[in-house]
């Protein structure tokens, strides 16, 4: 745990740890050696603190019907002193290699998987993916946090590919990732609304989700779901990947757990989840956020069933009072 703490404003919602709390956390994590035997049993709804690379070939095959990777991006990185530094484009296609085929057999035979990337890395991403799943999409998200760049063009999205086992079979419910938008310019038939609906907060239609998310805002210093993890992902964009791909108590399995946002989100949204992560600090702010998701289900700018365009009036009219951030 990091001895020294940060100097915060009164605002800042940053979730962190006490030293009580490090301990408290820290005992209900697994860990593994290496004679344990692993079993689904073992791990579902855990958050397990080991290096991923250790216990990899022990893992249970076929468990999970959604798996979300976020893995190191191809940039060197300090993840609260567990660093990874930046490869050669080849060298990194290499890595993935090195164990994204063993992640691919803990997938269900009908199930669907996520990759997470920037602009860097999404080449070897794509070929990692076609090596050994039938790759159906791109997703592309707006990523609005960010510095500039005095040379280049500003980075504001990264890449997430979406792939699965069996073209014939797999499960996607289109209908609970629909984004309800504001309708600027409202058509009548009959003097009825066509396809949208009138409300006090205004006119809004519920549209199919597209391969590019512009809704997405990036955890920072007044939202409850923040922490110091330097990538963290946000819950409305991982709430989006369970519900359009993992069935109601179905298993969701992430290999780089981070500070827990998958197995929050899962958790929020009546799913099972299996996470791994190598640092312990990270480990206990998952086991703090889990907690706290025990009682509160809230999901920045998904409510009501339906996700919501980001700024909504009609969200933020509706939800201010129990998420100043929606």
């Amino acid at each position: 745990m990091q001895k020294t703490e940060k100097q915060r404003a009164k605002r800042n919602q940053t979730l962190t740890l006490d030293s009580n709390e490090y301990l408290l956390f820290s005992k209900q994590l697994v860990n593994f050696d290496d004679k344990s035997k692993i079993t689904l049993d073992t791990i579902i709804n855990k958050t397990i603190n080991n290096n991923l690379f250790d216990i990899i070939d022990r893992l249970p095959h076929e468990f999970a019907d959604l798996i979300i990777i976020d893995p190191p991006y191809n940039l060197t990185k300090d993840y609260n002193g567990n660093k990874f530094k930046a490869m050669t484009d080849g060298d990194y296609l290499e890595w993935l290699r090195s164990w994204f085929s063993k992640i691919v057999n803990d997938l269900k035979p009908n199930g669907s998987l996520y990759l997470c990337g920037d602009w860097k890395c999404t080449s070897a991403l794509q070929q990692v993916m076609n090596e050994n799943l039938t790759v159906l999409n791109r997703i592309t998200w707006q990523r609005e946090k960010g510095r500039g760049a005095l040379n280049n063009w500003k980075n504001g999205m990264e890449d997430i590919w979406f792939g699965i086992k069996n073209p014939k079979n797999y499960y996607f419910n289109v209908d609970a990732v629909k984004l309800k938008r504001r309708v600027l310019a409202p058509y009548k038939e009959n003097g009825k609304p066509k396809d949208w609906e009138e409300s006090e907060d205004g006119n809004f239609r519920l549209t199919y989700p597209s391969n590019f998310w512009d809704d997405i805002s990036i955890p920072y210093w007044s939202m409850p779901e923040n922490t110091d993890h330097p990538t963290q992902k946000p819950e409305k964009l991982i709430a989006k990947l369970i519900l359009a791909s993992c069935p109601e108590n179905g298993i969701v399995f992430d290999p780089f757990a981070g500070s827990g946002t998958t197995a929050v989100v899962a958790k929020k949204l009546g799913r099972q989840c299996v996470g791994i992560e190598l640092n312990t600090e990270y480990c206990c702010l998952a086991q703090k956020r889990l907690s706290l998701a025990q009682s509160n289900k809230t999901i920045q700018g998904y409510s009501d069933n339906v996700f919501w365009e980001r700024n909504s009036g009609s969200a933020q009219g509706k939800r201010k009072k129990i998420n100043p951030n929606l």
